[in-house]
């Protein structure tokens, strides 16, 4: 018997989205929100997983994937960046909400069982943050996600085979030339022995326009990475 239940007896957890009690014992979601969570469903791009508007009865592929097919082989995301989620993503990423990690976690595990084969894959790996930024911050966001999907999937996790070598600035306000320009050659392999004939599944927890998951792919497949495919918790 786990102590999670005593525990919420005693301090009852709170849903991170509506404030009300989360009723799931070691779960910071209530039931509620989950079931009201903006979910993404076809319509949407074959490789970026950007969703459509409307109705598409055929294979679509988005413009900008027209224009330059990213190095990524699919991605992927569970919610549409909006509403209660997006600032439970923003508290998590930015406000030290750790404590949210299995719960994204959980979402990101159901997106890669909607959408992919879990036996494609021999490792799930993130993306870095530059050392400067992670020493501020204290942890990597996307880090914490893939180590708890990792373990959900049994994969091992790739903590060392990528690093960020060049500070980065901000890609928010960005338009896809310029995130591309920003993150260009701004990541290594480190281990491309180990990096070399195996498929990887890359986790982040927010993808926009996927310049930085494209950078980091491309760099995977240069060091000798067979698949590499993505997978967010929310898609901007």
């Amino acid at each position: 018997m786990t102590i999670a239940p005593l525990l919420d007896l005693i301090w009852p957890r709170a849903c991170e989205v509506c404030g009300k009690a989360a009723g799931q014992a070691g779960k910071y979601l209530c039931w509620d929100c989950l079931s009201a969570l903006p979910l993404i469903h076809p319509p949407f791009c074959t490789l970026c997983g950007d969703p459509v508007d409307g109705e598409i009865t055929r294979d679509y592929i988005c413009s900008l994937c027209v224009d330059r097919k990213p190095a990524f082989d699919h991605a992927r995301s569970a919610l549409r960046f909006k509403g209660g989620i997006k600032d439970v993503l923003h508290r998590f990423k930015y406000s030290n909400a750790t404590h949210m990690a299995a719960d994204l976690a959980t979402l990101l595990s159901a997106c890669v069982r909607t959408h992919y084969n879990r036996e494609c894959f021999d490792a799930v790996s993130f993306v870095p943050l530059h050392p400067v930024k992670e020493r501020s911050r204290t942890y990597n966001q996307a880090r914490l996600l893939a180590g708890h999907l990792a373990g959900i999937m049994g994969l091992p996790l790739a903590g060392g085979c990528l690093s960020r070598i060049r500070q980065t600035g901000t890609q928010t306000r960005l338009n896809m030339k310029a995130r591309m320009k920003n993150v260009a050659e701004a990541f290594r392999a480190d281990c491309p022995e180990w990096i070399e004939g195996k498929n990887f599944l890359l986790v982040d927890d927010v993808m926009t326009t996927g310049a930085t998951v494209a950078e980091i792919s491309r760099e995977m497949k240069s060091a000798g990475a067979g698949r590499v495919c993505v997978v967010t918790v929310a898609r901007g």
